[in-house]
């Protein structure tokens, strides 16, 4: 899969693929992550890319030019599945969306930044949008990062096991449930017993006993979903 992120500051995605399993995926060539300066494709003077809103009011908004620029660019090299924009008001980032993004070959986003982007680009280039919460952050180069790491973990051979990742928290529309390791007892604190019963037939029940339980205790709408 290759990913192509475009940022007005591409310097704050560097450490987040360059460790652990993202870096993992790049090393083993099943997941490219490009992250495009859109001050290269603009045409104004000292690399501008944002300007006033029309009609007044606060803050600085994207310019049109620069990500058309940007994004035709690109296109004329890769067919894009999805061209992404990444903004609070976009649809909530949920497992489900993740698992089908996975899917995919070739993705586009685009992080927005100060009052966001020209709504024309969103019109006529914006495939599907995104938002990883309710909540607004200074622009959406973390939530491409958050977007990437969910979608590059679930590529086959990314993860050392990767049956790990159907047991994950809302693949099945449930959280996970509690997991434990060595000591076996810490402090008089034991684990429970059924987990070193080596029946297998009965820990997966009592797993999905506990996870029913966390579900309708701290997020009973998934059980309604």
């Amino acid at each position: 899969m290759k990913i192509d992120i475009i940022s007005v500051v591409p310097d704050l995605l560097n450490s987040p693929f360059a460790h652990s399993i993202m870096k993992r995926a790049n090393d083993k060539g099943l997941l490219t992550v490009n992250v495009i300066n859109l001050r290269e494709y603009t045409t104004y003077a000292r690399a501008q890319v944002d300007d006033y809103p029309f009609g007044g009011g606060a803050g600085m908004v994207m310019m049109i030019e620069p990500l058309v620029n940007a994004i035709e660019a690109l296109q004329q090299k890769t067919n894009y599945d999805e061209v992404i924009y990444l903004t609070p008001d976009g649809e909530t980032l949920q497992q489900k969306m993740a698992n089908t993004l996975s899917l995919k070959n070739n993705l586009l986003m685009i992080c927005g930044h100060y009052k966001g982007i020209d709504q024309r680009v969103r019109d006529h280039f914006i495939t599907k949008e995104i938002s990883i919460g309710d909540y607004v952050l200074s622009g959406g180069e973390l939530a491409a990062a958050v977007l990437t790491d969910a979608i590059g973990r679930l590529l086959p051979g990314v993860l050392n096991d990767e049956s790990s990742a159907l047991t994950d928290s809302f693949q099945d529309n449930l959280l996970a449930p509690p997991v434990y390791t060595r000591p076996e007892v810490f402090r008089g604190w034991e684990i429970p017993s059924i987990l070193k019963s080596g029946n297998h037939k009965l820990i997966d029940a009592w797993r999905m006993e506990q996870s029913l339980e966390r579900t309708r205790q701290r997020r009973p709408d998934l059980l309604n979903d």
